[in-house]
């Protein structure tokens, strides 16, 4: 080992310390003693083996509790739950530099609803403003799949002008575009505000019958039937064969499936907001990075030209 202070490659092992029992080293020279704590912490302030990360991480991104990974693997589920919030930095970090000047065609925006702590109606008066309904606001390109944008928050408009302002700056300027959302209806003056003529806009109705909407022992758990589709265009000149969510709605899917926070009528919910969006950050990076995709055979992210391989989650970690 090489001393620190004198750079003498005379250091020699001097006990430990600590309940990890952290390796110490003392210099035969000059005497200096240190320990290589620094180098055992590679993700952050972390002592976990970046792969027994990974593979704890790789097992929450693939649908697994948070309790359930912490049995296989037999970290502490704290220690996942500050892995995961680590981990979802540098997830943000990696979307915000790489996802940036995107060159689509075709846009298409949903939003996905999940909850914090409570459901909404259960909300009272003095509850935190982060309990209740927390929707992730997605624009997923219609081409790529990649997921360019995507934003946690109550679905009103304040939100929804985040998301589209979030869209606006991740797109490359040159380029115009074709959008697709459903019939929320802050969208319409949201896309006219943030997007100023510069996307062919059009909105998505669909009509639900009453199947599926009370609460009856026939259609309880059943998706209402659609009765109608609506198209609407909004601005622009938008091709008709492309006004759809279809996409967008699929990954949604997707989202739901592979992250347990998502999954309807279970325990695994967010019960703080903070926990959630590092969540939802952290497999929007997974998602465009690390996951090929069925159909393409690539990855979002290489299908769009922002990288040329497929990211390990380890890589993601360390990056």
């Amino acid at each position: 080992m090489t001393c620190r202070r004198c750079n003498h490659e005379t250091a020699r092992k001097f006990g430990t310390y600590g309940k990890r029992r952290v390796q110490r080293y003392r210099c035969r020279d000059c005497g200096f003693t240190f320990s290589d704590s620094e180098s055992m912490r590679r993700l952050g302030t972390h002592y976990t083996d970046p792969d027994a990360a990974a593979k704890a991480l790789a097992m929450v991104l693939e649908g697994m509790s948070i309790r359930a990974a912490s049995r296989l693997t037999g970290l502490h589920k704290n220690t996942i739950l500050s892995l995961a919030n680590t981990a979802a930095e540098r997830a943000t970090a990696v979307l915000d530099t790489l996802v940036r000047d995107v060159r689509v065609r075709y846009i298409q925006a949903d939003e996905v609803w999940g909850f914090c702590g409570k459901k909404q109606r259960h909300v009272r008066q003095g509850d935190s403003p982060e309990l209740g309904d927390a929707w992730m606001f997605v624009g997923l390109d219609a081409e790529s799949k990649l997921i360019v944008s995507h934003v946690i928050g109550k679905r009103n408009r304040e939100t929804t002008y985040r998301f589209l302002v979030d869209l606006r700056d991740r797109l490359a300027e040159d380029r115009r575009f074709q959008l697709t959302t459903d019939g929320f209806h802050f969208y319409q003056r949201g896309v006219e505000d943030v997007f100023a003529g510069q996307a062919d806009f059009a909105q998505l109705v669909k009509l639900y019958g009453d199947f599926g909407q009370f609460d009856t022992a026939e259609g309880r758990y059943s998706p209402p039937r659609i009765m109608e589709v609506i198209s609407k265009i909004r601005d622009g000149r938008p091709d008709p064969e492309h006004i759809s969510t279809s996409f967008v709605e699929r990954s949604n899917l997707s989202l739901r499936m592979h992250l347990r926070r998502f999954t309807r009528l279970t325990n695994a919910f967010s019960k703080k907001l903070d926990n959630l969006k590092a969540a939802v950050a952290l497999y929007v990076a997974w998602y465009n990075f690390c996951r090929v995709h069925q159909t393409l055979h690539v990855t979002p992210a290489m299908q769009a030209g922002l990288t040329d391989h497929v990211w390990e989650i380890r890589e993601l970690l360390l990056s």
